[in-house]
């Protein structure tokens, strides 16, 4: 396995684990601070906890699923 693909393989992961945590973030946020209250939506803290864990286990388990293509 060439130490490039490796590489590029990581790199790949990296951004999509980005992506996973700030797309969480987002939503979580907004609904923790009341972004959406007028419409009765609003995240407990302990729900947000509660998803940020599971948010670090998504972001654990597609780094667990790092494959590269030789």
């Amino acid at each position: 396995m060439s130490l490039i693909l490796f590489g590029k393989a990581s790199h790949r992961k990296m951004i999509q684990n980005l992506m996973w945590a700030t797309g969480y973030n987002v939503v979580a946020l907004t609904l923790a601070a009341g972004g959406l209250y007028h419409w009765g939506i609003l995240l407990s803290p302990a729900a947000g906890a509660a998803l940020m864990a599971v948010s670090t286990i998504v972001v654990a388990i597609n780094a667990s699923m790092l494959k590269v293509n030789e």
